[in-house]
């Protein structure tokens, strides 16, 4: 894939360090600037002590008390025998309830053989458009597994994916996975250590790339497997192969320390004073540091020019006592007169802050800790191959003995450690390429503010300009065997006596390379003698490739024009310098386009802590334990097997033991997509809860039971279902349902044009809910059908016309809501959807539902009936309050009469929605009066209810009575009533408040005004109600 590699305006290489724990300007686009890093770091560190300490107390955290209950659900197995890439058989009997094994067998197989995930299978649509719709999934390390962050994001592509699919788009979805070549050559490096006791330098380079392919084809499987358990419509048959970040510990004073390749624990946070003697004089310079072992490559002395401590020796000389060598005093305003001793050694070799000071002063640069840690030949025979931390102790007791030591102290620092091998990062001159990016980041920051691409949420794009801004040439030569090496060749010429400055070109080949310095240097091309760098690219330079180089480039593939640029990229919003803006940079610069044209950043995945999810804290959950379960052992096994120090460890597993007392309970891929859906992504970080899938998991269950109950009245129809353009709802109820229908349909078209997922799964869940279960199907059911020991047969009482038409209208409600929830779950849709086909008009169908035409608001205008949602408010709340009254009386069974006292408007909705009215508030009967009675409405009652009724307020001219037998319990009425009253005072206070303050009518919009004399003028009348029936209750009592 990455077969050829084009180098971009090549800073050259020069003499830089790897890394250093101040560093003065950041060489990335996702380095922080090193005079605002150290404070924020600094607070970084507290607020994660604290979060440790919290989870280490004793005391009952807010989330070990708020744990969630759960047993373990009943597991049905699919067991029938299928092949894999085979249908699914759904003819089966249904089972009685969901259970996530049951529904997820088979189908992704399926799916994946049917080729339904490849752009090609867009010609076979019938509803194909001419658009097309590519991105890339952010690569993971091929060393690792996916945690909840991963989920997230493949949660959230996938639901996008989908619904371009259904909508006929043309689709690419590229997997692919990061070679990481820190990561996973460290990891190769330990396994042959542990197993064969060898390490990388006993083998040629070849040998041992071919150990890590040899790993990385046994190990790296397991993230494609969990990209298919979780369902990701990737197209497989293009999977991309793209073949580190720096931690730091905060150390408030002395610590000891672990150091790999150290028996003992080493000390740090210590800042050592010595002394320089002063050449012919008898003076002393004393400097400090907090890394002695680097004294043996100091080659001057700095003071500030103003610091009046040091203006008679400015210009003179200190001996070295080990080396002999004479240090210059220098002057250089950078110096910090107010630390340590406000003298500075200058160790331009192993620190960058002197390497700058030292091209200044044009100072050597004395290198005496090699590559492998230990001291250099030019430290003398002394110290020459011993260990850096072991020379420490050795030069300070030789300072002692010279009596040039002057005492050390405690020091707040902040120590650099390599996150991979977990040793300490030490700075080392190297040669290192850079490409230049200023050009580049402008041109970045310009797509931006043309509106060429698009950042999500917009607020990003200030960050994205004050970062690219101030960027550094960024170095991208690691001195690794794992990874693209370096396409850059050293030049040896014939008969070349200067041998001084290196001759360099590049070349995607060897044979280019030669070719170009034939030209470049006028010689022969066998002539030339070619050495490859041995470096490799930064992982971060090769992922930066992706979204061209996964379609084919440098060849002007097919793919490649059809599908670049990419429609979008989606990732975590921490990404957005170490991957986005190299992206846009090198896609820029590389092909002449924006890779991309839009960029949609999601917020973080935390833990309940508050703690981003990172295997260096233990606090990773594989996807895997949400969908299949997992228990607290099992979890705890994890984090053993990790490496993690001892504290680390404790409160990993401390953290687990709060959050998950019982482990994880098994919810299955459909409940875990939806819950990670439905969290805003754009703004506050995400801390997903076991409570929060779970309770997904509880609405499968419920799409299960509903059809069932669907399919049992589609059985006891008699003629096919009708087409959706003949279906027209005829009653209230029809009218009302369809009509949710089609506003949930464009509540989704709305939201997913804006990225906003949470808005589309609470649509969704809300119709499927609250308006399709707890109000249509149990209206429908004492209508339409009744229950005789599990049997669901049809009521002969209602007209065959009428049910028809109902078992018609519901079939396409359930039908048309799988599809539109299966971007979402497309396990559970694809399953009860294909159960629900040999009920549809004509043919079967033999594809999938995600192949199918996604709902779409044009399809059900002739279900649109605003004025029938609008009064089906009303009707809601009447059921509401009419429950209310029956639960105050303590009614269970009993259906009693009640009487709504409304306006004329009001009281002919109730008379439309009757039969709802009865059914859902289970009362005999609704008797309506009306103060003010209007002529054309026979139906309402002349007289008024009942005196002595208790009363139930719907709003400021509707209430409920319901007549107060003997017999009820009147104190407990009391009681409710009072206790309603009770919260009912406050809010009037406060709102009345508020509406008699100075400003209310200059400040408050006319609107909002109108909505707050509404709900005052209701809740006046609530109270007033209570008052009186606490009066009849009373009185009640009284001759009682």
């Amino acid at each position: 894939m990455w077969r050829a590699v084009r180098v971009l305006k090549l800073a050259g290489r020069g003499a830089v360090r790897l890394c250093s724990s101040n560093p003065p300007k950041p060489s990335s686009p996702s380095s922080p600037p090193s005079h605002s890093s150290t404070r924020p770091q600094a607070e970084k560190q507290r607020r994660r002590r604290e979060r440790e300490e919290a989870i280490l107390s004793n005391q009952r955290s807010p989330v070990e008390d708020k744990a969630v209950k759960w047993s373990d659900k009943q597991k049905i197995v699919y067991t029938v025998e299928t092949p894999p890439g085979t249908k699914k058989d759904t003819s089966l009997l249904f089972p009685s309830s969901y259970s996530p094994e049951y529904v997820e067998h088979s189908w992704y197989e399926w799916w994946e053989k049917e080729g339904f995930f490849s752009p090609e299978q867009h010609e076979r649509l019938s509803h194909s458009v001419d658009q097309t719709f590519s991105l890339c999934i952010p690569p993971p390390n091929v060393t690792g597994t996916l945690h909840l962050g991963h989920a997230l994001t493949v949660a959230v592509e996938d639901a996008l994916v989908r619904w371009r699919r259904m909508q006929g788009y043309r689709v690419l979805w590229v997997p692919g996975c990061d070679h990481a070549g820190i990561a996973t050559q460290t990891v190769v490096e330990r396994r042959l250590l542990r197993e064969e006791g060898k390490r990388r330098q006993d083998f040629t380079r070849q040998e041992f790339l071919q150990e890590v392919w040899k790993w990385k084809n046994e190990k790296g499987e397991e993230i494609y497997h969990q990209l298919r358990r979780l369902g990701a419509s990737l197209d497989w048959s293009r999977a991309c192969f793209t073949m580190d970040p720096v931690d730091s510990k905060e150390l408030s004073g002395q610590t000891m320390l672990s150091v790999p390749g150290y028996e003992n624990k080493v000390e740090f946070g210590t800042m050592f004073t010595f002394a320089y003697p002063i050449e012919g004089h008898n003076g002393e310079v004393a400097v400090s540091t907090t890394r002695p072992e680097t004294m043996l490559g100091d080659v001057a002395i700095a003071v500030h020019p103003d610091d009046p401590r040091y203006q008679a020796v400015h210009a003179k000389q200190c001996r070295h006592p080990f080396t002999d060598r004479l240090l210059p005093i220098i002057t250089d305003s950078t110096v910090d007169m107010e630390l340590g001793t406000g003298a500075v050694k200058v160790t331009p070799a192993h620190d960058h802050t002197d390497f700058l000071l030292s091209q200044r002063h044009s100072l050597p640069r004395l290198t005496v800790i090699g590559g492998d840690g230990t001291m250099t030949h030019l430290c003398g025979q002394w110290l020459e191959g011993v260990k850096r931390f072991d020379a420490r102790q050795l030069i300070v007791d030789a300072l002692v003995e010279r009596k040039l030591f002057r005492g050390k102290k405690n020091h707040t620092m902040t120590l650099p450690i390599c996150s991979r091998s977990g040793d300490i990062i030490e700075p080392l001159l190297k040669k290192q390429w850079f490409v230049r990016c200023h050009g580049m980041a402008k041109k970045a920051i310009q797509a931006v503010e043309d509106g060429q691409l698009e950042i999500i949420p917009q607020f990003y794009t200030k960050t994205w300009k004050n970062w690219l801004s101030n960027i550094s040439d960024w170095c991208i030569s690691r001195q690794l065997w794992w990874g693209h090496q370096v396409p850059a060749y050293q030049v040896e010429l014939p008969n070349c006596t200067d041998k001084q400055e290196e001759q360099w070109v590049w070349g995607r080949s060897e044979d280019e390379a030669r070719q170009r310095a034939a030209v470049k240097y006028g010689v022969k091309p066998e002539a030339i003698i070619l050495t490859q760098d041995p470096d490799v690219l930064d992982t971060w330079f090769s992922s930066g490739l992706f979204p061209f180089a996964m379609l084919g480039w440098p060849e002007q593939t097919t793919d490649l024009q059809r599908f670049y640029p990419n429609s979008i990229l989606e990732t975590g919003s921490d990404l957005i310098f170490f991957w986005v803006a190299r992206m846009v940079m090198l896609g820029k610069e590389l092909t002449g386009q924006l890779p991309f044209k839009q960029v949609l950043l999601h917020s973080l995945v935390r833990d309940k802590h508050g703690r981003k999810m990172s295997k260096s804290l233990g606090n990773v959950i594989d996807p895997l334990d949400f969908i299949h379960g997992v228990s607290l052992e099992r979890l705890q096994q994890k984090v053993k097997d990790g490496n993690l120090d001892p504290r680390e460890q404790l409160v990993a597993m401390e953290a687990q033991r709060k959050d998950f007392p019982k482990g994880i309970p098994q919810c299955g891929t459909d409940a875990l997509r939806f819950a990670l859906c439905s969290q805003k992504m754009q703004g506050e970080d995400i801390s997903l809860s076991t409570s929060q899938v779970l309770s997904c998991r509880n609405f499968c269950n419920k799409m299960w039971q509903t059809l069932r109950f669907t399919q049992g009245v589609l059985r006891g129809n008699t003629t096919p279902v009708r087409t959706l353009e003949e279906t027209t709802p005829l009653n209230s109820m029809d009218q009302w349902i369809c009509s949710r229908l089609y506003s949930t349909i464009v509540q989704c078209e709305q939201a997913f044009e804006a990225y906003e997922l949470h808005a589309v799964t609470s649509a969704l869940y809300s119709f499927w809910v609250h308006s399709l279960c707890d109000v249509y199907l149990e209206y429908l059911k004492p209508v339409l059908v009744q229950q005789d020991e599990g049997v669901v047969q049809t009521d002969t009482e209602h007209s065959g016309r009428s049910r028809q038409l109902a078992g018609s209208v519901l079939y396409h409600c359930v039908s048309t809501s799988l599809a539109l929830l299966s971007p979402f779950m497309p396990f559970i849709t694809e399953e009860l959807w294909q159960r629900l086909q040999p009920f549809r008009h004509g043919d079967a169908a033999h594809t999938s539902l995600c192949l199918q035409l996604y709902p779409c608001s044009s399809q059900l205008a002739h279900w649109h009936f605003p004025e029938v949602e609008r009064d089906f408010l009303l009707v809601r709340e009447v059921i509401r309050v009419a429950r209310s009254l029956r639960a105050q009386c303590g009614m269970t069974k009993e259906k009693p009469a009640m009487w709504a006292v409304c306006s004329p408007s009001q009281a002919q909705v109730l008379l439309l929605f009757g039969s709802a009215v009865w059914t859902l508030s289970r009362i005999s009967n609704l008797h309506i009066y009306c103060p003010h009675k209007a002529d054309n409405l026979l139906s309402v009652h002349s007289t008024p209810p009942p005196k002595g009724s208790l009363i139930g307020v719907v709003d400021h001219t509707c209430q409920l009575h319901l007549h107060v037998q003997s017999g009820m319990n009147s104190n407990k009425q009391i009681l409710q009533l009072s206790q309603r009253r009770d919260k009912l005072v406050p809010k009037l206070e406060e709102i009345l408040s508020r509406v008699q303050s100075p400003d209310y009518l200059t400040k408050v919009p006319s609107h909002v005004r109108q909505q707050t004399d509404k709900k005052m003028s209701a809740w006046q009348q609530e109270l007033k109600t209570i008052e009186d029936q606490l009066s009849v209750l009373q009185e009640t009592q009284t001759t009682e």
